[in-house]
């Protein structure tokens, strides 16, 4: 069967009421062959506009072509496509950075530091419009599109961002995309022989040299602050910016006489998109939502996601609920799942013992001791005779732990694989040596004395024990600051 032949067609069409000119492109079917056959049993309505898109009806110069219909169509500019991880190594081999040996783990690295993260994106609904001319007569018709849909691609984080700024202003020359470029086509150099690797790397390092020293002079601690805009209550400024534990918006200055209010952003905001209404919400925590069984209902967001407060206990929030939209019904049942949770599973010494799944993996808990259940174990059907066990070898463990203890000092000297350490608090110091400069047994150091010890700490830590002076109070009168008390929520009525 012959085949079909296609003449690619460009054409220019004048118009009548002005010099302007319309343009159409596409392909003119000279000889049908054996689409003949194809679409010999299909109506012209049921060719799909896909299938039409393209071609144009013959044509020839000259020819009057009556209007029957024109579209203006309204159009929006649209941002690149986000990074897949085979479209960054493709642009990374394109701009002639690393080798094929350090693309995966250049990845890998910029996931787990947090720079960036892989997720999807939910695309968003957007009106656009579109104006018909037909028979001398002009509609004007609305229609909706998706824009914005990412499926496993790599986003930026508010980390990531602030690190590259601050990296492209004290290091923009190492920034840049042909530094790393240049520098694999030197190491090529070195190989084959033409360059001297010591004069290569003195030629990279020293002024690298440079800039560290100068930056860490010069450098302020780069926050990432994006100004919001101003409450309307209060009058005080709001921004979002880094903080010590991630992203977060900030109400007001430090310089204030009126301390300044913060709030933890939500898993999915962001720094460079949050509002100001957005983050005016996340101020409204923590929340009262009343009282359960004679103590305090509330919910906050932490540094570990938003939480129910409930007495001493903060039962976690699940992902994907808004921690402002939980109501008292809502805490209730999840404060009932967590007393179920930690209803003790059996006894051991007169004491009860509990379970749970931690950070660490699933572990229980007995006389304020919190021990791990390694995978041989049945976590969901421990019997008494495995708890037995648990708790005897974490007895076992715990006596050989301490050499001397002082717990209300929060201060001990504890076994470690390669010998005694001094424990302060979290801070974990060395022992320090005799005065004739040899190392302390396990005995002497069972009877070591409480003053001895802080000189050691001392010793490492310098005022260590010395108590922090109360700051200055203004010397102007402010006026007296009211109590912030929690917000509450407002009954609905039924």
């Amino acid at each position: 069967m012959a085949d079909a032949e296609l003449q690619r067609t460009f054409a220019k069409i004048n118009i009548s009421t002005n010099n302007e000119e319309l343009a159409a492109q596409g392909e003119v079917l000279k000889f049908e062959g054996f689409l003949k056959v194809y679409r010999e049993d299909r109506d012209e309505e049921d060719i799909s506009e896909e299938e039409a898109e393209g071609m144009l009806p013959p044509l020839v110069v000259g020819q009057q072509l009556p209007l029957k219909e024109m579209k203006a169509i309204e159009r929006f500019s649209r941002p690149q496509p986000r990074f897949t991880e085979a479209s960054l190594v493709k642009k990374l081999e394109e701009l002639g950075i690393g080798r094929p040996s350090t693309y995966a783990p250049t990845i890998s690295t910029i996931l787990k530091r947090g720079y960036v993260e892989k997720r999807d994106k939910e695309g968003i609904k957007r009106d656009y419009r579109v104006f018909i001319l037909e028979k001398d007569h002009i509609k004007k018709i609305v229609d909706h599109e998706t824009t914005g849909a990412e499926k496993s691609k790599l986003f930026p984080t508010d980390l990531g961002l602030v690190v590259t700024d601050f990296l492209k202003q004290y290091f923009d020359d190492i920034m840049d995309y042909g530094f790393t470029a240049r520098i694999e086509e030197e190491f090529d150099e070195v190989a084959e022989g033409k360059m001297k690797w010591n004069k290569m790397i003195d030629d990279f390092y020293n002024p690298f040299k440079k800039d560290v020293e100068k930056t860490i002079e010069t450098a302020e601690r780069v926050k990432g602050e994006r100004e919001l805009g101003t409450d309307p209550v209060t009058g005080m400024p709001v921004f979002a910016r880094m903080g010590r534990y991630g992203p977060m918006v900030q109400m007001g200055m430090v310089d204030d006489e009126q301390k300044p209010h913060f709030a933890a952003l939500k898993k999915d905001q962001s720094i460079e998109t949050i509002t100001l209404e957005e983050a005016l919400d996340l101020f409204k925590l923590p929340l009262t939502l009343g009282e359960y069984e004679g103590h305090e209902v509330y919910v906050n967001m932490g540094r570990f996601g938003p939480y129910v407060k409930w007495g001493e206990d903060f039962i976690s929030i699940p992902k994907g609920e808004d921690p402002l939209e939980i109501d008292m019904e809502r805490a209730v049942g999840l404060i009932n799942q967590k007393k179920e949770a930690d209803a003790p599973i059996a006894m051991y010494d007169g004491k009860p013992v509990t379970r749970g799944k931690g950070r660490f993996g699933p572990y229980i808990k007995w006389d304020g001791m919190f021990i791990n259940v390694p995978r041989r174990y049945d976590f969901d059907a421990l019997r008494q005779k495995d708890i037995n066990e648990l708790v005897e070898a974490k007895i076992k463990k715990e006596a050989n732990r301490y050499i001397k203890n002082w717990p209300e000092e929060k201060i001990s000297i504890e076994n470690a694989r390669w010998g005694p350490v001094l424990k302060f608090g979290k801070k974990i110091l060395r022992v320090s040596k005799k005065a004739d400069d040899t190392k302390y047994t396990a005995e002497e150091l069972s009877s070591i004395s409480l003053d001895d010890v802080k000189k050691m700490i001392e010793a490492q830590m310098p005022n260590a024990f010395v108590k922090k002076a109360a700051k200055k109070t203004a010397t102007k009168n402010a006026a007296p600051k009211k109590a912030g008390p929690k917000k509450t929520v407002k009954k609905k009525k039924k």
